[in-house]
């Protein structure tokens, strides 16, 4: 099974299926001399870790990660890091009826084909949003390695089914605050009580994910196969959950006249060449411009429901 490695100067290979004993993966190519310890990685694992809220997956898990490798006293080597979460909520024998059954919106039936009859279909083995494990401890590195750059990044909740975030009510404080991740309090409120109306119909429900990312220099990416915006839309598509991706305007610029979606350039207060608006999301031609990147992932209603199907 190929396919498990993202990147190239820095890069990810995977590890792990839902119910084995673990999950995790190794990072190559990380410099020496970032300050990196366990508690840095364990900070982004406990935002995702299941059995947060009642909406939430019952899933209940520790996700208590150790680095095994690439970090001593305290200090990245330079060699791979290698980090390992082991599953402990191991319900194996809930899915023993599963085995010669495809279930509606997962990834059985490509399983079942692509490897002649033989695959893991305990919770989705390979193909569980729990293989996102790897990548959540490998961000939080990369994240750190951004910081020393000047880059940040702020992700939120946009939408939960036809429940959205008001900009004018906007405030990136209040997105730790709730269980669905929203930057703003009156619409978190309506998304929680939206889910839970869709539990009660033993239902799920889709939703639409933003993210920011600023302080990235103009002139990063290139033009062709290697546009910035590609390598964004292939790593997002890499979470099976995502169905749809777009970058500033998006599909919404295909409603708009090119005098509406251009983003004239001017000088800013310190006489710094800028942008008046940024329908293109902070990528033009597939590098950065210097504006915010703005893109945003759809994500499908969760598969597994509590109805017949």
């Amino acid at each position: 099974m190929a396919g498990n490695s993202f990147g190239r100067i820095l890069r990810l290979t995977s590890y792990g299926e839902s119910h084995g004993p673990g999950l995790g993966g190794v990072l190559d190519g990380c410099p020496a001399g970032l300050p990196l310890s366990e508690e840095d990685l364990q900070r982004e694992l406990d935002l995702r870790k299941p059995g947060q809220g009642a909406t939430a997956t019952k899933r209940k898990e520790s996700d208590t990660v150790r680095i095994l490798s690439g970090v001593f006293q305290g200090l990245t080597t330079g060699t791979p890091i290698a980090f390992h979460i082991a599953n402990e909520d191991q319900r194996s024998r809930d899915y023993g009826n599963l085995a010669q059954v495809f279930r509606p919106g997962h990834a059985d039936w490509g399983f079942f084909k692509k490897f002649h009859g033989i695959r893991d279909y305990r919770g989705g083995g390979r193909s569980s949003g729990r293989e996102t494990i790897g990548r959540v401890a490998a961000g939080a590195v990369a994240a750190k390695l951004l910081a020393e750059m000047g880059l940040s990044i702020l992700t939120y909740t946009k939408s939960i089914g036809s429940v959205e975030i008001d900009m004018d009510r906007f405030d990136k404080d209040e997105i730790p605050n709730n269980p669905v991740y929203m930057p703003d309090a009156k619409a978190a409120q309506e998304a929680e009580r939206f889910l839970q109306e869709c539990m009660e119909k033993q239902d799920s429900s889709g939703g639409m994910i933003e993210c920011i990312i600023s302080g990235m220099p103009a002139g990063i990416g290139e033009t062709v196969f290697e546009k910035l915006d590609a390598n964004l839309a292939k790593a997002m598509f890499s979470i099976g959950a995502v169905k749809g991706f777009e970058i500033g305007s998006g599909f919404q610029a295909a409603k708009m006249f090119g005098s509406e979606n251009n983003d004239a350039f001017c000088t800013d207060e310190n006489g710094a060449v800028a942008k008046k608006t940024n329908h293109a999301g902070g990528i033009l031609g597939g590098m950065s411009d210097g504006s915010p990147i703005v893109f945003r992932t759809a994500i499908k209603p969760t598969p597994s429901i509590a109805r017949t199907q």
